[in-house]
């Protein structure tokens, strides 16, 4: 379960996934899409005050994992970005962070 996983700070090249372990961990989150060095999720809305609320969420979790997303939201969506720049690409902490957002959501 993923709440109980918690994120590690990350240094310059360390705990990079192979290919192989990104593609294991992709594939047990839904609605996510991986392009490249980052994974993201869009969050479709009617209207712009529930963008806003998703957009204050997904911040107030990245900061309480100490992983922070990159958020993007106007009128009708929120866009929630993971990627562990301190490392350099993918970390364990990206998927973590994924699966507990899903399951505040959920």
């Amino acid at each position: 379960m993923a709440t109980q996983e918690t994120c590690e700070p990350c240094t310059l090249g360390d705990g990079l996934l192979s290919s192989e372990q990104v593609q294991a961990r992709f594939a047990l989150l839904h609605g996510w899409e991986l392009a490249g060095d980052h994974i993201k999720k869009r969050f479709d809305f009617k209207g712009f005050a529930k963008a806003v609320e998703m957009a204050n969420l997904a911040a107030w979790h990245s900061n309480k994992m100490g992983h922070h997303a990159d958020i993007a939201f106007g009128w009708g969506y929120c866009e929630v970005t993971y990627t562990s720049h301190e490392a350099g690409g993918l970390t364990a902490n990206d998927f973590i962070c994924a699966r507990r957002l899903d399951e505040l959501l959920s």
